[in-house]
């Protein structure tokens, strides 16, 4: 079949997404409770669950996940002997940061010099939308033609795992012979992509004691161990002097062999100041898609206003270290524990705590499934071939469908391209690239059916 209907079609349904993702971006669904209130998630869940209603999905159902959040289930059956498709996407976005620093508010979707600017608008309530204008394509275009199963997450962006552990509890309740993640995304605007891999990540919480309480710094200062001195000397050991990750134990040496990404297109997408250089070295492919890479997500200590001339007794910092393919995250975590505990100075007590875990990605791009995206994504962007690229970021449900569909395809396409900003603020989604994804998920769906 011509693309033209399917694209004619999700052309005309941009409007109502538009109106639909406005609605799905006000929800402050942070699946972190301690910061945002349950019931905003619980009302994000209930809105994806009423749109998968809307579109005749059955056994639509509110899953409750053992990290304590929801995840959206749904059905639509398909011909008699057609394949199973599953589609995740997921519905939790990340903080907005500092909200005041937002060109508009956060939760507000907002549409500016051609781009619709909202946290979440990308990374994943897109995905969401994407999904249904697919879906939405089909049935006005002949029906949809394979068996579809829709998941959308509740707690991707915290790592806690909730999903993955009921999936495993429940193992036949997302069985497909082919899953499509929408949560990744093009290399850049225009430039269809699969993302062939992904690495994993681990978060460790340090902390750091000294004293049984804060002293006064000139009275006890140069003697007394300082906590949160103890701390950065810490985290200083995680890097070398070009800022490459040095975990005692992991390699850093990996090489990416795919899709190259130039260093200046790198500068700019990540908006690199003037003067200041990349840190590690090899290609920029290596280091964010092949390489270990550690952050300092956050520290503990007092703020420079109001801080009062002390010596401190504890500081805390909660710690992130991408894994790449080919190395466990959980042996990954206990060679972080273990450094950091090595690298603590001056005798001082330090205790580690992992908090969220996700394994590293690789997928099968020889299978007939990845033959029928590279057509219909070439269609949905003429003058284009798909390309492959690795993605620095985690999806940790990959690794668990993996292992419990062996024989499932994976592909993993999406939203979130560099100027979408994910996880920054002034997060964006290009509409254009809304509209030309769900119109390569539906062809997929046909050629895939057909294959």
């Amino acid at each position: 079949m011509s693309p033209d209907p399917i694209a004619e079609t999700v052309a005309s349904l941009m409007p109502k997404a538009k109106a639909e993702l406005t609605e799905l971006v006000a929800f402050k669904s942070v699946a972190d409770f301690d910061q945002f209130p349950r019931s905003e998630s619980e009302a994000a869940a209930n809105w994806v669950a009423d749109a998968l209603r809307a579109e005749g999905f059955q056994d639509v159902a509110l899953l409750d996940t053992p990290d304590g959040t929801q995840s959206v289930y749904g059905l639509l059956p398909g011909p008699e002997g057609a394949p199973t498709v599953l589609l995740y996407a997921h519905y939790d976005v990340q903080p907005p940061l500092d909200e005041t620093a937002w060109t508009s508010p956060p939760f507000e979707l907002t549409e500016r010099e051609g781009r619709w600017y909202g946290r979440g608008s990308a990374d994943c309530k897109g995905g969401v939308l994407m999904h249904l204008l697919a879906l939405r394509a089909l049935k006005a275009n002949g029906g949809v033609p394979v068996t579809v199963k829709v998941i959308a997450e509740g707690s991707e962006e915290q790592g806690t795992g909730g999903l993955e552990r009921y999936a495993e509890e429940h193992p036949d309740l997302l069985t497909a012979d082919t899953i499509v993640i929408g949560d990744a995304g093009n290399f850049r605007v225009g430039l269809p992509t699969v993302t062939a891999t992904l690495r994993g990540m681990t978060l460790v919480r340090v902390r750091v004691d000294t004293l049984e309480g804060n002293l006064h710094s000139g009275q006890f200062g140069g003697a007394a161990p300082d906590a949160l001195a103890a701390l950065v000397r810490v985290l200083d050991s995680l890097r070398a002097e070009d800022g490459s990750t040095t975990v005692d134990g992991l390699t850093g040496d990996e090489v990416w062999d795919g899709l190259q990404y130039e260093e200046d297109t790198f500068r700019k997408d990540a908006k690199v100041l003037d003067g200041v250089r990349l840190v590690g070295k090899g290609t920029v492919a290596d280091r964010i898609w092949a390489r270990p890479a550690v952050t300092v997500l956050g520290i503990d200590c007092p703020p420079v206003v109001g801080a009062t001339p002390s010596v401190q007794a504890a500081a805390r910092a909660l710690i992130s270290l991408r894994v790449p393919p080919g190395v466990d995250a959980a042996e990954a975590t206990k060679l972080l524990q273990a450094h950091v505990e090595a690298h603590t100075p001056w005798g001082a007590q330090v205790t580690t705590e992992q908090i969220g875990q996700g394994q590293p990605f690789r997928a099968d791009t020889t299978s007939p499934a990845y033959a029928a995206m590279a057509e219909a994504m070439g269609e949905a962007y003429p003058g284009e071939e798909m390309q492959y690229a690795g993605q620095g970021g985690s999806i940790p449900l990959c690794n668990t469908l993996a292992a419990l569909y062996p024989r499932a395809e994976i592909l993993l396409i999406g939203l979130s391209e560099p100027e979408a900003q994910i996880h920054a603020v002034d997060e964006s989604v290009s509409p254009q690239e809304l509209e030309r994804l769900s119109v390569a998920e539906a062809l997929f769906l046909q050629k895939y059916a057909a294959s």
